[in-house]
């Protein structure tokens, strides 16, 4: 007979010296050595941080990049049609600033572009993002794609700047780059200089990786290069391109450009980050922490290798904190479809907030306490006189209410072998009109039980009534 996992063995590897006596776990096969932690490859110069100390009070200006860096990392990238639906998806909800493409990558993006200077499809109060590299050729081909644009544009420009990237990528040491950098910029200046409804981004590429004094010294003399002044003001966006860290790092890295950039009241503070280590949306809260203003993502996390950093699960964390988070979500299931259909690509049935099963409780404690909370919600509605909908919510297990984002209750307990009383009980009461004496909820529970136990799946609604009527029927046996 086959050993069921014929790659995996437990032999004896030693516990480490220095674990506790109650932790017996032992030495991997996985060669950990050969990685290096991040401040073995990156100074974190910030030691008097005053992040953890603050509070998010208000919501940053998102800045949704789906046709863009989202668009690039689909199997198939959107046609025009879809790339139509979702930019008028997103202005419905209420972005107002939008990265809409690359238009010297791809015919497609660039006809995107000519779309919006051609057309009105842009509300006059949304900003136009197009993104280009620090190459003069590439660059006249993004600003050409703006021509005619009557909205607010931003030209986002950017090149990669950390040790690996410059060495073995690029082949420059720190002064050419820089040079590079700053010949892009005075090309982006002699071609779109004029334009007073165009402004300017920067993103130091690989920002996470490059060291501070080197992302410090480009990022300022760019935004003099640029001149920026708050009436003008340039974005400066820093993308943890590729997570190698602990949240709490990337916080560092913010704060410290914060505190220290040139011309801060001229600059806009951007992050852009991604979801390597799954601590995307960490990243971004902690940066808003550390004095970001802007964040740039996609919807629901969408991008190259596991995602940009998720925009709805940000926006709906800050609701569920009682901050407006100013993009509206209260159809979600409509901006999933679309999103869906756009990408080709399905929302997870447990992504924070979105997902089909992520508010739906199965399990019998988490079913008595939901049921027991929706009841002390109407009571306590009903006894103050506030509509149910604008009462303060604090049903347990549910962080916010179902309906703030369109879902109805209906999928909020389910049953099956896990299922207890309450959750059963909450069922017939909900979807049937059946409320029973607690002793028939006990002994029609365990009916239930026997027979899930005996099918293995969930039951349906409709099931569970019929359930119930046979049951009755036979003399509740």
């Amino acid at each position: 007979m086959n050993a069921p996992f014929p790659t995996l063995s437990t032999p004896d590897r030693g516990v480490p010296a220095t674990s506790p006596a109650w932790n017996r776990q032992q030495h991997s096969h996985m060669p950990s050595h050969r990685y290096r932690d991040v401040y073995a490859r990156v100074d974190v110069p910030l030691t008097d941080r005053t992040w953890p100390s603050r509070r998010i009070e208000a919501a940053p200006l998102w800045v949704p990049v789906d046709l863009r860096d989202g668009n690039q990392a689909l199997p198939e990238p959107m046609d025009p049609a879809r790339k139509r639906r979702f930019f008028e998806l997103l202005v419905a909800m209420g972005y107002k600033e939008i990265e809409v493409g690359y238009p010297s990558a791809s015919q497609t993006d660039y006809d995107f572009v000519r779309l919006l200077a051609e057309s009105d499809l842009a509300p006059d109060d949304v900003t136009i993002v197009v993104f280009t590299p620090a190459r003069a050729d590439l660059i006249e081909r993004t600003v050409a794609s703006i021509r005619g644009i009557r909205n607010r544009v931003v030209v986002h420009m950017y090149a990669a700047t950390a040790p690996m990237w410059r060495e073995t990528v690029l082949r420059l040491d720190r002064d050419r780059l820089r040079e590079l950098i700053f010949s892009g910029g005075r090309e982006i200046l002699r071609r779109a200089g004029d334009l007073d409804h165009v402004r300017f981004e920067f993103s130091p590429e690989v920002f996470m990786l490059t060291e501070p004094d080197y992302a410090l010294d480009v990022c300022d003399g760019i935004t003099a290069l640029w001149d920026a002044a708050p009436e003008r003001p340039v974005i400066i966006n820093l993308p943890a391109t590729v997570e190698v860290a602990t949240p709490n790092v990337y916080a560092d890295q913010i704060e410290y450009m914060h505190r220290h950039l040139a011309r801060r009241d001229a600059v806009i503070l951007s992050v852009h980050p991604h979801n390597d280590r799954g601590t995307g949306i960490a990243c971004a809260e902690l940066a808003l922490l550390a004095g970001a203003q802007r964040v740039e993502g996609c919807v629901f996390g969408n991008g190259e290798r596991t995602g940009n950093v998720d925009l709805a699960t940000l926006a709906l964390n800050l609701h569920a904190q009682g901050v407006d988070p100013m993009v509206d979500f209260s159809d979600i299931d409509t901006i999933r479809q679309v999103v869906e259909d756009c990408t080709r690509m399905p929302v997870h049935e447990r992504h924070p907030y979105v997902g089909a099963l992520v508010h739906t409780a199965f399990s019998g404690t988490h079913q008595d306490a939901i049921r027991k909370g929706f009841a002390e919600h109407r009571g306590r509605a009903a006894t103050t006189g506030v509509a149910e909908s604008e009462l303060e919510w604090r049903v347990p297990y549910l962080p916010i209410d179902p309906a703030d984002i369109g879902r109805t209750y209906e999928a909020v307990i389910r049953v099956n072998s896990q299922s207890g009383k309450s959750g059963i009980a909450y069922v017939l009461e909900t979807e049937h009109g059946v409320t029973m004496p607690r002793e028939d909820e006990i002994a029609f529970a365990a009916h239930v039980q026997t027979h899930a136990d005996a099918s293995g799946r969930e039951l349906a609604t409709e099931e569970l009534g019929r359930l119930y009527r046979d049951w009755v029927a036979a003399g509740r046996p």
